[in-house]
């Protein structure tokens, strides 16, 4: 029997075309805002990732933070918050605090969040029943980077390329795995990572991929995996093969290597025995008592 997050994986190209082809108007960051970007886990990553774009895009100075981390005494022309269950209790606090214009993204037309923002997008389409978040978060950074006039057709179609093809007996197998990114992908890799621990309880790590030189490495070698979100660093590979560990890159697009990533701990999880609809003491949403 199929999963819900195995289905949830399956149905990102169909979640992705959905959401680019209705980009909000108004509610969205404008060009020159100075922005920040808040979430948790999950949410958190695909800030950044949307933070570094929308820097690279040229359209204004984009910062983002944990909304446990965020600073309260920094001028911001919005705050983007990003919450699918629009219940986790540090972003609404963080919302409750400002003084500033606020959006935020949600899968829940019924959560708090609704009332806590000034503006609100709801991707209820990209909904998830699996406490593992996979499709909700690709697909408002597909929404994202529409917005920013990013062509998403090609990635869709490198996502249905990474739907398809076989998994490496390796990736399944390692001991293992740390996730390199570069610019918007770092926040991808970090993402990456935490798919693995929530779904298999994988020993994984993340980092920029020109830090991985400095310490990081120490512990590849024969079974472990040095996994590439985007285009390596000249040499690296070599380095990482020297080592007797296995180096992992592709020409797909980042967020597309990120559903190849997804399908790889799930693969990960059933190897072990795991069900990754029930990763170990996560619940879908982390609401705080008072």
């Amino acid at each position: 029997m199929t999963t819900h997050t195995e289905a949830e994986i399956a149905s990102q190209p169909d979640c992705w075309r959905r959401a680019v082809a209705g980009v909000p108007a108004g509610a969205l960051p404008r060009p020159g805002e100075r922005v920040a970007v808040v979430g948790c886990g999950t949410s958190w990553f695909i800030a950044m990732a949307y933070a570094a774009l929308r820097e690279r895009a040229g359209q204004g100075e984009t910062d983002a933070f944990a909304a446990s981390e965020a600073p309260t005494g920094r001028r911001y022309d919005r705050v983007l918050a990003l919450s699918r269950s629009g219940t986790t209790t540090e972003v609404l606090d963080l919302l409750s605090r400002l003084d500033t214009a606020s959006t935020a993204i949600t899968a829940d037309p019924e959560s708090p969040i609704m009332r806590a923002a000034g503006q609100v997008i709801v991707l209820d389409h990209a909904d998830e029943r699996s406490v593992v978040q996979t499709r909700f978060a690709t697909t408002q950074l597909a929404l994202l980077r529409a917005s920013l006039g990013e062509d998403l057709e090609p990635v869709i179609a490198d996502a249905e390329r990474a739907l398809a093809e076989p998994l490496p007996d390796e990736l399944i197998t390692a001991e293992q795995v740390t996730f390199l990114g570069s610019g918007w992908s770092v926040g991808l890799a970090q993402e990456a990572a935490l798919k693995m621990r929530e779904a298999s309880r994988s020993w994984t790590e993340a980092y920029p991929a020109m830090e991985y030189r400095h310490g990081p490495i120490s512990i590849a070698g024969p079974g472990r995996v040095t996994w590439m979100l985007g285009t390596a660093p000249e040499g690296l590979r070599a380095q990482v093969e020297a080592t007797g560990g296995t180096f992992t890159e592709s020409d797909l697009d980042p967020m597309a290597e990120l559903v190849r990533a997804q399908r790889v701990s799930v693969a990960r999880a059933f190897a072990r025995g795991l069900n990754p609809d029930e990763p170990l003491h996560l619940t879908r949403s982390v609401i705080l008592s008072p």
